[in-house]
């Protein structure tokens, strides 16, 4: 018996293979504005939140009246060099495996509308989703407003509802909405964080959750 009517996925880190060009994007805006510069760890675990909140976690020391500078140097690096930051291995196939199910497929990211339709649209996938929803239209993760307003558009039950994200502020999202979380650690967030949050299951890759995913949507 099929278990999930509607599958969300997040988007940078999970299948697009972008955490190490927006931790290098943050890196390099705060040493434009002459900031302390995050390390890795520190810049990777923001991502997926809102972007002047999550630069400001990462860079706590540029306060309020920096933090619009900090959002258009981070931009400006961000795009530099965009076209040669991929989608992960096997998204396209579990997409289109997903919607041959019958299953709805949605997006739920912490990019903006503008940033997120560019993105499907250079990657050429935009047509495999039913729906997605950014930060310019709900409240940031983990707040559940992202899944809550996906489960409503499709009428589907939270309880019959997967989100698979590569951070601790997907699942929590999830566990917020009352759905189920699935951790894909090829992204942002190491599997041992990603395991505090009780996902139904860690997977490494794509073609892992493949394997997991389908035949529950059989």
């Amino acid at each position: 018996m099929r278990e999930f009517d509607l599958v969300v996925f997040d988007w940078d880190g999970t299948l697009m293979d972008s955490t190490g060009h927006i931790v290098e994007a943050i890196q390099q805006a705060c040493r434009e504005l002459d900031l302390p510069v995050p390390d890795r760890e520190t810049a990777s675990h923001v991502i997926g939140l809102r972007l002047d909140s999550a630069l400001l976690r990462a860079c706590p020391k540029v306060g309020s009246d920096r933090l619009p500078a900090l959002v258009d140097a981070f931009r400006r690096h961000y795009q530099t060099n965009l076209d040669q930051v991929t989608l992960f291995e096997g998204t396209r196939e579990i997409l289109l495996a997903i919607r041959d199910s019958g299953v709805f497929v949605a997006i739920a990211t912490g990019s903006s509308r503008a940033g997120l339709d560019r993105a499907l649209a250079a990657a050429g996938i935009a047509e495999l989703f039913d729906a997605t929803r950014t930060v310019d239209e709900c409240h940031s993760k983990p707040h559940p407003d992202m899944l809550l307003q996906l489960t409503a558009r499709f009428g589907v039950k939270s309880g019959r509802t997967l989100m698979v994200g590569d951070t601790s502020h997907d699942l929590l999202m999830a566990g917020n909405a009352r759905c189920h979380g699935v951790g894909i650690s090829h992204g942002a967030h190491a599997g041992e964080q990603l395991q505090r949050d009780h996902p139904l299951i860690i997977v490494h890759s794509l073609t892992e959750l493949g394997a997991w995913l389908l035949p529950r949507l059989a």
